[in-house]
């Protein structure tokens, strides 16, 4: 899949509402090669629909403070990794709308070890120290 294309894929479910699985709940630890991730959200995927790197459609989920199995919310962000195969969905509840801050800051446990920029329902941008980010 190229870079265009995995844009178009998550730019199409950008304020679209959807049902996630959840794979990764709150608490999650998950031990990469060089550090550990312990998951201060909820992380799961777009069943049935496949991402940059081949498997399912990555998604945040920002707005829910337990951890849950499954959820049915709003996508409310994309993250654009320019430095990875894949990008990501950020979801939150109807009617919860983050803020370029709490988006970018509930996104950071992970994004902070890629080059990635955040762009939201409006499409509005802000410049950080290394991501760029959107809100609605």
């Amino acid at each position: 899949m190229t870079a265009e294309e995995r844009s178009a894929l998550t730019a199409f479910y950008l304020g679209k509402t959807a049902t996630i699985e959840i794979d990764r709940p709150i608490g999650y630890v998950h031990r990469k090669k060089d550090y550990t991730l312990t998951y201060p959200i909820n992380y799961g995927y777009l069943p049935g629909v496949l991402g940059g790197d081949g498997e399912e459609l990555d998604v945040y989920l920002l707005g829910v403070r337990h951890p849950v199995s499954r959820f049915t919310g709003r996508i409310v962000g994309v993250v654009y990794r320019a430095d990875d195969v894949e990008d990501k969905l950020i979801m939150a509840p109807d009617g919860v709308f983050p803020t370029v801050e709490e988006m970018t800051e509930a996104v950071r446990f992970q994004e902070q070890y890629h080059q990635s920029r955040i762009v939201g329902i409006n499409g509005s941008q802000k410049t950080g120290q290394t991501s760029q980010s959107m809100t609605q």
